[in-house]
Parts: C-alpha cells; sequence; structure tokens
C-alpha cells in the first residue's frame, strides 16, 4: 500500500525526498545534504519543473515530511505557506499583519522575511523581519501562539532552533533582547539569557566538555549558554563594524569555527576545567575573514567565501587553519554553500549556481547554472534529483534529472 507521502511525490517521475531539511543550514544546521545529485549527474542544463510568486523576502524554504514550508512577506502582511513538492500548489497559507520600515542603508535587501523557519514535532517557528515569533501547526497551518519582540536594526535575520521540545529564538534589539528558550506547544518561556542583544547570527546545539550547549554570536560577543537551563556557559568578546556578527558558527571535531567582518577565521577548543568552561584558541587564519557567508566543513576542509577582492571561494586545511586555495575574485556580494555530497553548490547574489569539486589542491568548476532572475540570497535546499531556489518573489524547483 503507498504512504502518503509516496502519492504526494507521485506526480513527478524519478523524483523523491532524499532527507527532510527541516531548517536553517539543513537537518544539522551545518548545510550537509545526505544524500544529492552525484557529480556526474550535473547536466548542461538544468530542467525547470515549476516556479511560483511566493512573495518578498530571503528565507530559505524548508522541508519535511514531503511538504515545502515557506515564510515571506506579501503586501504588510507575513505568510506562511506549505507547498505541494509536485506542482509548488498552494496546501495551505496564513498570514498576520506585519508593518515594517526598513532603514535607508538596508534598503537594497527589501522589506522580506529573512529569518528560515524551523519545523519541528509537527509545528512550524517563524521569525519575521520585525521580531514577530510565531507558531503553527505544520499540517493545517492553524497558528498556535505569538508573541511580538522588537528586532536589531538591519532587521530580525537569526534563524530560531529546536532542541529538546523548545524553539530557542535570539530577539530584540540594540541595548536589549534576549535568547530565550520557549516551549515549542505552547510558547510558555522555560529560560532566558539577557546579557547581549541579538546580531544576525542563526545559533547551533552541540555537545561539548560533556554538555549539551546553544552556541551563537550575539552583538558584541561569542556565547554559549546551557540548552537545558539558559546559564551562561562561556563567553568570547567579539565584534564587527556596526555590530553586524552574522556568520553561523561550525562544528570540526572538537573545535568550533568561528569568523567574521575584518576578524579572522578562529578555531576554538572548549573544556571544562574544575566547575567552570574555558576556550582556548587552536588556530587562526587572518587572510581569509568572513562577514555574511556561512562557511562549510568536509572532512579536515573548510570552504569559505570572503568578502575580500570583491568575494572569493577558499579552502582551508581545518587541522592547521592553512589556506590551501582561493578562486578569483569578483564571484559576488555573498554565496551560499551547501556540501552536497561528491560536490559542493555554491549559489551568490547574482542568481548564479556553481556545481564545484571538493578539491584541496584548486577551485574546480563542474557546472555552472543562471538559476533565477532577481537575487537570490535564500540558501538552497537540495532534493535527490533536483534543487530548490528562492529568489527575491519566487521560489522554483529545478531538476538535474
Amino acid at each position: 500500500m503507498p504512504t502518503r507521502r509516496e502519492f504526494c511525490l507521485a506526480g513527478v517521475p524519478g523524483l523523491a525526498w532524499a532527507q527532510d531539511w527541516p531548517q536553517w543550514r539543513g537537518p544539522n544546521r551545518d548545510a550537509v545534504a545526505s544524500s544529492a545529485p552525484s557529480r556526474g549527474a550535473w547536466p548542461e542544463r538544468l530542467k525547470l519543473q515549476w516556479k511560483v510568486n511566493v512573495g518578498e523576502g530571503h528565507s530559505s524554504p524548508v522541508v519535511a515530511e514531503g511538504r515545502i514550508y515557506l515564510h515571506s512577506r506579501q503586501g504588510e502582511r507575513e505568510v506562511v505557506s506549505c507547498l505541494r513538492p509536485e506542482n509548488g500548489q498552494v496546501i495551505w497559507r496564513e498570514s498576520y499583519a506585519a508593518p515594517y520600515s526598513v532603514i535607508s542603508v538596508a534598503a537594497s535587501h527589501g522589506k522580506g522575511v529573512k529569518s528560515t523557519p524551523v519545523v519541528w514535532g509537527g509545528l512550524i517557528c517563524t521569525l519575521g523581519i520585525s521580531g514577530i515569533l510565531s507558531c503553527f501547526d505544520a499540517q493545517t497551518g492553524k497558528p498556535q501562539w505569538r508573541k511580538a519582540f522588537a528586532a536589531p536594526e538591519y532587521g530580525t535575520a537569526m534563524s530560531p532552533v529546536a532542541e529538546s521540545g523548545l524553539f530557542i529564538a535570539h530577539v530584540g534589539q540594540k541595548g536589549g533582547g534576549a535568547l530565550i528558550a520557549f516551549d515549542a506547544r505552547t510558547g510558555e518561556e522555560k529560560w532566558s539569557w539577557n546579557e547581549d542583544g541579538p546580531a544576525y547570527t542563526s545559533p547551533i546545539v552541540v555537545e561539548l566538555a560533556g554538555v549539551r550547549q546553544v552556541v551563537t554570536q550575539s552583538r558584541r560577543n561569542i556565547i554559549a549558554v546551557s540548552a537545558s537551563s539558559g546559564a551562561l556557559l562561556w563567553r568570547i568578546p567579539f565584534t564587527t563594524a556596526y555590530d553586524q556578527n552574522i556568520v553561523t558558527p561550525v562544528l570540526y571535531r572538537d573545535l568550533l569555527i568561528f569568523s567574521g567582518l575584518r576578524n579572522p577565521v578562529v578555531a576554538v577548543r572548549v573544556s571544562k576545567r574544575g566547575s567552570g568552561y574555558f576556550t582556548d584558541t587552536v588556530w587562526q587564519n587572518k587572510d581569509l575573514p568572513m562577514y555574511m557567508s556561512s562557511p562549510v566543513a568536509s572532512g579536515d576542509l573548510l570552504f569559505g567565501f570572503t568578502n575580500r577582492n570583491s568575494g572569493q571561494f577558499f579552502c582551508l586545511d581545518l587541522r592547521n587553519g592553512s589556506p590551501l586555495w582561493t578562486s578569483a575574485g569578483r564571484q559576488g556580494d555573498n554565496a551560499a554553500i551547501v556540501d552536497a555530497g561528491s560536490v559542493l553548490l555554491l549559489l551568490t547574489t547574482d542568481a548564479h549556481l556553481t556545481v564545484a569539486g571538493k578539491s584541496a589542491q584548486a577551485f574546480e568548476v563542474v557546472r555552472q547554472y543562471s538559476v533565477a532572475d532577481s537575487l537570490t540570497w535564500a540558501h538552497p535546499v537540495v532534493l535527490k534529483h533536483g534543487i530548490l531556489i528562492k529568489d527575491a518573489t519566487t521560489l522554483a524547483l529545478w531538476l538535474v534529472s
């Protein structure tokens, strides 16, 4: 007997979801796809299966239980949509009033949503550009709870994370704000850390030094708090121009990798000595700072994108921070990087998708495609036979085979 999920996918022969992609940067928030088209499967041209108007914004689509979810803006309302993967048709759509005025220096980014939702336990949690945190039933779209907070000056951009029945979000603005854990089903506040407001970084949850901890960049620090209580475990002072801490931390073995605008790439080891937690810098690379793009660890290699020379891809040796190669410059303003098994997928903001080899010797281009008609700040979502691309106002499914 076919399952409901198999019926849902029957409209696209050969298409199957390799895995859920239920949150920012995938199942483990590390931009690693467990199943993807092989290196030799990428054709000269991709096939556009469907393209639909979904609203303004740079929030990435997510996939869970054979459905696509997206958070966007339509007029003065923020919209949460659930779509069919075979044709992009809407299963349900909910919206709420979200008036917002963007400051002039960020006007080119628009008023659309920047934070990526998280789907957990049959619920979807969203965070709008003005700081409206909402929870919906993932099957029906029925609103479950909502809370409103202030937003940083460039608009909210951190993506909530789910952990042990909690939705965790860093909310608020300059001079205030808190990292707060909410009961996923009721919205009740379970713990908070309020010693520094949010920047634009999305947290990860990892186990280090024997404790489960939420690691993120606040406005002026790198911090970790207990995932169960919110108690501060350790802090590293960390500042960038205009408090633009943006890069999502990356875990490599027992090291945490950080960077930021005009800051080096740094590898930090967390240890417990006595009753306290301590951080030791293992290595740093000052030549390849990252601004908005978050890197990907693959084996002992770190693939990233520096804003230097008008944008360059690079590869570092994660064991010691040594640079292995850099691409030519002028690659773009920003890039989303995904480890897609045998290749890397590199989507720059000008809608150029590069399929690259995971080489430690040189920047190796396998294929290049144009995948949209407007800017692509959102991360792509990798499927077994295709890729979801969100541009300024539309969502598209491109098939590889």
